[in-house]
């Protein structure tokens, strides 16, 4: 049993109506293991606690260690992977989001930090129109970025249209739902979530025996929005939940994309309401995504190769340099899966990746991830 990751659990579930002010206490703690051993005295960690919190943490965590021993004897018996921060499986994209989760479940076989990943959110509601933009954006991502991932939330009309146009064209797809991973809802979406498995996967902060609640589908946007580069809104009216997820990307400085719709639409009220009012962008075609976030195409990566930039060993660079760059050597890659190949602290992968930037051996791309150029 992971102690540390027991320790997170039971942190998590101690905080749970505090997410922000749970995962400010984690980082700055640094692990769960530091964070229970200055329990008694929350200010070691952080003067701003308040005292709910202060009042929570001061307990002796016994009930709530014992149920997190159970709940991950359930996860490692149904393959469910529990991720805290400090891991280098938990997605970056979303550790950098205040409010994350300080566990988060998953099951399947996504990669949460892929290089490059895209949210899709719309209305339950979804128009014929909808769907062919769905699709058709979903077809030429694939040719444009064939390892990009797609996030959404498994729900009815626009969240299934996503999840099954990206199966449809061999892209892997994640539904984050909003309850526990012992059980699926809507319970009709049980055949495409279990296809999601061997393509994607699905993922929750919500332990076992979580049910639905109209507050867990508001709570989960925030996942939505945080775990992609930027969140793309197919349908919406006037009001909704893929509105409110919006706002959060917006808040999380992630791109915004609508879809526009004809004037009087009541299915695209909400995306040209995004669009007018400059909280989205407007999307034509998956090149409008590709450009903005400053992605390198597969064309493009063909094309460097064919002009013979290779990745080769530049023995002019110091031992420090040539880590990072063989820490990229596989593809792109997160500021912390490149310290934890290379074997360099986070700070001081962060200083060289700067280095390398300036002498043009690496680009950074949006959500933190870093290319090598040659």
């Amino acid at each position: 049993m992971n102690e540390n990751l027991q320790k997170a659990l039971a942190f998590q579930r101690l905080t749970f109506s505090y997410p922000q002010a749970a995962m400010h206490l984690y980082l700055a703690a640094g692990t769960a293991s530091e964070l229970y051993a200055c329990r008694e005295d929350i200010r070691q960690v952080e003067q701003e606690a308040s005292d709910t919190l202060r009042s929570l943490l001061r307990s002796d965590w016994k009930a709530e260690m014992l149920w997190a021993e159970k709940e991950l004897e359930w996860c490692r018996r149904k393959g469910i992977r529990a991720l805290c921060p400090d891991d280098a499986g938990y997605p970056q994209r979303l550790r950098d989001c205040a409010d994350a989760p300080v566990v988060l479940f998953a099951l399947g076989n996504a990669d949460l930090n892929a290089p490059h990943t895209v949210s899709i959110v719309g209305t339950r509601e979804n128009t014929a129109y909808g769907q062919d933009c769905v699709g058709r954006l979903v077809r030429e991502l694939k040719t444009l970025v064939p390892d990009v991932v797609i996030f959404s939330g498994l729900a009815y009309g626009t969240d299934v249209c996503a999840h099954k146009s990206a199966l449809d064209n061999g892209i892997s797809t994640v539904g984050v739902v909003a309850h526990g991973l012992d059980m699926m809802y809507p319970a009709s979406h049980r055949g495409i979530a279990s296809e999601m498995l061997s393509c994607g996967g699905v993922v929750s902060e919500y332990p076992s025996g979580t049910r639905c609640g109209k507050s867990n589908f508001l709570r989960r946007n925030r996942i939505v929005a945080g775990l992609g580069d930027c969140t793309v809104v197919a349908e919406s009216k006037a009001h909704g939940g893929s509105l409110v997820t919006a706002r959060i990307a917006n808040d999380y400085n992630r791109e915004v994309f609508a879809f526009p719709g004809r004037v009087g639409d009541t299915a695209s009220e909400g995306c040209n309401a995004l669009i007018r009012d400059s909280k989205a962008m407007l999307l034509t075609s998956a090149n409008d995504i590709v450009e903005s976030l400053g992605w390198q195409t597969a064309r493009q990566q063909q094309e460097e190769r064919k002009r013979g930039i290779q990745l080769e060993a530049f023995p002019e660079l110091s031992p420090d340099s040539q880590r990072v760059l063989d820490a990229l050597a596989d593809g792109d890659a997160l500021l912390n899966v490149i310290s934890v190949k290379s074997g360099l602290p986070v700070g001081k992968a962060a200083a060289v990746l700067f280095e390398l930037e300036m002498q043009g051996f690496v680009k950074p791309y949006a959500g933190g991830m870093y290319h090598r150029c040659r």
